[in-house]
């Protein structure tokens, strides 16, 4: 791709100079019944696109608020009505923090060159970046995936969830592109069903081989001896190694361990947050009781519980590191004795090869 001023394109985000709004999002909460691309126009619509979900996937939801901020700024507005439309910005989604990173780059850019053209050409290299930190963690992780594996992975931490490849499909579609012949199991990810919806549309886009499942299927696939390796993404990272997932990662891990299956994170170093030093720290976001009393998407809505039922609805658990074999990011390969030394605080890579 030519990384140009002027435009940018990925699998759920365009950029272009040429028309009005700049700024293009992929409606993921329509897939794959429909592929619809949403214009983003202002703070508000990337607020609301980020908190409904049409914008999701921690390195995503960085890349696409730092884009927004940039449209603002080439419409002209001040300098410190910037910083204020990025810490409303930042306060979109409490866990990922990428957005976090992002927009405090961006602030951080905007007091020392308020210039409209750079503030833009700023946002822009966040999100080369990113396709830059994805293709060095697909390239890492596919080391580890051997012939003939089963591979498991929950919600989706593919293209649509990052400026690039992906994190956790990222290295899954780099093993497949190789030509080592694999098995990817699907874990439908409840309550949104961003497994069934999003990671299953993925493997098809890609031709990965794979079948779906429900996510109280893990286990049983897993006795059944079906699965190899389990990689999955993260929306933020302790500097212990503790990290937060789609919820369902953490029974995924334990689960894991029980059967004694590898299981590796995956993501970029953008996901790391040093002001944490462990899971106990990471905020996790309560989400809307509807979303588990019932279900809405492109087929419409339909509720299965009664109106008020009280729910409990987190949209991530925090895995402990003492359950991860590796942390594959774009920085190298980590392992247990290397994150347990302080190696995501300095972000070397782990001289010793998790197995």
């Amino acid at each position: 791709m030519t990384r140009s001023t002027d435009g940018f394109s990925s699998t759920a985000l365009r950029w272009s100079r040429s028309g009005d709004p700049f700024l293009w999002v992929l409606d993921q909460r329509l897939l794959p019944q429909s592929e619809t691309w949403m214009p983003v126009r202002s703070t508000e619509d990337m607020i609301e696109a980020i908190q409904t979900l049409k914008v999701r996937g921690a390195p995503l939801i960085g890349v696409a608020a730092a884009l927004s901020l940039a449209q603002t700024a080439l419409r002209g507005t001040r300098a410190d009505v910037l910083v204020q439309e990025a810490s409303r910005l930042r306060a979109a989604r409490p866990t990922a923090v990428n957005l976090m990173n992002a927009l405090d780059r961006m602030v951080r850019f905007v007091r020392t060159n308020p210039d409209p053209e750079a503030i833009a050409g700023e946002a822009l290299a966040i999100a080369w970046e990113d396709v830059d930190l994805c293709a060095k963690m697909a390239e890492i992780g596919a080391s580890l995936i051997a012939e003939g594996d089963g591979v498991l992975t929950h919600c989706n931490a593919g293209a649509l969830a990052t400026a690039g490849v992906g994190t956790a499909l990222g290295v899954i579609a780099r093993a497949h592109g190789l030509g080592r012949k694999i098995h990817v199991f699907v874990d439908e990810t409840r309550p949104l069903l961003q497994g069934g919806r999003l990671t299953a549309w993925e493997m098809g886009k890609l031709n990965v081989p794979y079948t779906l499942i429900a996510d109280v299927m893990a286990a049983s696939v897993m006795a059944q001896g079906k699965i190899q390796k389990i990689f999955v993404g993260c929306d933020r990272v302790a500097t212990n190694g503790d990290f937060a997932n789609k919820i369902g990662t953490y029974a995924v891990a334990v689960l894991a361990h029980y059967h004694g299956i590898p299981f590796y994170v995956v993501g970029p170093h953008t996901t790391i947050d040093p002001h944490c030093e462990s899971g106990k720290d990471i905020p996790i976001e309560q989400r809307d009781p509807q979303e588990v009393r019932g279900a809405q998407g492109a087929f419409g809505s339909v509720t299965w519980a009664p109106a008020q039922a009280p729910v409990y609805n987190p949209s991530f658990d925090v895995t402990p590191a003492s359950l991860v074999t590796g942390w594959v990011m774009d920085t190298g390969l980590f392992d247990q004795d290397a994150v347990r030394n302080g190696a995501l605080r300095m972000g070397q890579p782990s001289a010793a090869r998790p197995r």
